[in-house]
């Protein structure tokens, strides 16, 4: 039997006002055919699993199209409709298929379209007519009813920082072969509390989560329960989808999946007041760094690449400068690095460094820096991390130092932490500073908790902070704890074919 492949992965923050164009597909990842084995085979994606676990048991996968894009705005009317055409014809070219497994993120937006993962799923279920369709999705994701009715299963990443990707997929494979199989007959259903979960609250393994881990492991021992999942969200996509919700897959038992899923969202709800944001100050932060052995993490979460941030905001920096903290930030700065191209290593130059793409994410670093190194700025990445993801390539990058102890990173393109070897590439050792500035929340955790100490999430501005409060809602759905209060739980069950 002949599956068909698809991925379509976009974290969209509409809050950033330049869209995301082809370019930016172009630049991160766009394979068809044959080439998705290349990028996928043996790696640690959801694709990944599709493929060895298609494989294993039995079934000939038919990879079609893998594209992604760096999170960053929405993505621009022109390039969503290319980008929806080449999946049309590669699935129409293809088809007919006994089985689909589709990885979307759930967070994708267009200026056409707020539900751009909604669209694609129920395009294919027009395809596929009764034949399963089973979609991993991004515990990101704002999950949509057109996502759920579309699929005869989803399966969400369970942990954040995102390390189980390729069990996700590979868990969707197994779904797929014994559903094929005629051995299961998966119905899905997804309860949509009134409730968002903040940023700083949604790394899964902290113990705040505790009681819905525990609720969500007597669910998924429940006979009959295939999976059940907590979809944290994003909640910088000002969408009507926006907003956590809850997801589980019985077999054939359309009521087992409802009632599930509702359960699982009272739950939920019943904890929703530890899911409301802890806010440290920048000052606050710097100030804590003393008080644990070197180095401390300062996650930057106003300047979250990972959630679509310009990645140049200098407003911890300053702040480490200001106290002579010997600390490390890397910064996107193509301008500058630019301005170092012309010169040789122990040079001194006057710079103007980051703070040029948001003002509100603090003012460039000015004054006399030395170069300390040049680098390609190309990495691999072979431990399992955030993302999956395994090459990076942060363009050109150069190393400057000034004379407080700042060190920073300058990279020509937007990376997201999530490899140490980021820094480590450029001839940085970690561990021989106080603090390291991160741009990021949770993902960086997972590479990063090999050097440092401990963490410290900062509240700082910019379009991914922390503090709701500060973010211009116009369409998102209301009311939503904790921006709202809802005078009870309704929760909204949808559940595929109603």
């Amino acid at each position: 039997m002949r599956v068909g492949i698809v991925a379509i992965l976009h974290e969209s923050n509409t809050f950033i006002q330049q869209p995301t164009c082809w370019s930016h597909f172009q630049e991160d990842l766009w394979a068809e055919g044959s080439a998705v084995w290349d990028c996928f085979w043996k790696g640690h994606h959801e694709v990944s699993g599709f493929l060895a676990g298609l494989i294993e048991h039995g079934l000939q996968p038919v990879p079609l199209l893998a594209a992604r894009a760096m999170p960053y705005g929405a993505i621009e009317t022109g390039c969503y409709r290319r980008l929806l055409d080449r999946f049309v014809r590669r699935v129409a070219a293809a088809a007919p298929m006994d089985g689909w497994l589709v990885a979307v993120h759930g967070a994708a937006a267009s200026h056409a379209d707020l539900d751009v993962d909604g669209t694609i799923l129920t395009w294919l279920r027009q395809v596929a007519a009764d034949r399963p369709i089973i979609a991993t999705v991004d515990a990101h994701a704002n999950l949509s009813p057109r996502m759920v009715t579309a699929c005869q299963a989803i399966i969400p990443y369970q942990t954040n920082p995102h390390l189980d990707q390729y069990e996700r997929g590979w868990e969707a494979a197994r779904l797929m072969a014994r559903t094929l199989q005629g051995e299961l007959h998966p119905v899905v259903a997804a309860a949509f509390p009134p409730m968002v979960i903040n940023i700083e609250r949604q790394a899964t393994a902290e113990g705040h989560w505790e009681p819905i881990r525990a609720e969500l492991q007597r669910c998924r021992s429940e006979p009959g329960i295939l999976n059940a999942s907590v979809v944290l969200g994003f909640p910088y996509a000002d969408v009507p989808k926006m907003g956590s919700a809850v997801v589980v897959t019985a077999d054939r038992d359309p009521n087992l999946a409802r009632t599930a899923a509702d359960r699982l969202a009272q739950v939920l709800w019943q904890h929703r007041h530890q899911f409301v944001g802890q806010m440290v100050s920048i000052d606050q932060a710097v100030r804590m760094v003393s008080e644990s052995p070197p180095p401390v993490g300062l996650l930057d979460m106003g300047d979250n690449v990972g959630g679509g941030s310009p990645g140049d905001g200098t407003a911890i920096a300053h702040a480490l400068r200001a106290r002579r903290i010997r600390a490390l930030v890397c910064l996107y700065d193509p301008q500058t690095v630019t301005r170092c191209s012309g010169a040789s290593p122990g040079s001194a130059l006057e710079l103007s460094v980051g703070g040029k793409c948001d003002t509100e994410q603090g003012p460039p670093l000015e004054g006399r820096f030395t170069l300390r190194g040049m680098f390609e700025g190309k990495f691999t990445e072979d431990e399992p991390r955030h993302g999956a993801i395994r090459s990076f390539d942060q363009g050109p990058t150069v190393v400057l130092e000034d004379p407080s102890g700042l060190v920073i990173v300058a990279t020509s393109r937007r990376v997201p932490p999530f490899s140490l070897k980021q820094i480590t590439s450029c001839g940085l050792e970690p561990r021989t500073f106080q603090a390291i500035a991160i741009k990021g929340v949770h993902a960086p955790l997972a590479a990063y908790r090999e050097v440092c100490s401990r963490f410290i999430r900062v509240d700082t501005p910019g379009v991914t902070c922390a503090n709701l409060d500060r973010l211009p809602y116009r369409r998102r759905r209301r009311p939503l704890f904790p921006l709202e209060e809802p005078a009870e739980l309704v929760t909204i069950c949808v559940q595929l074919g109603g």
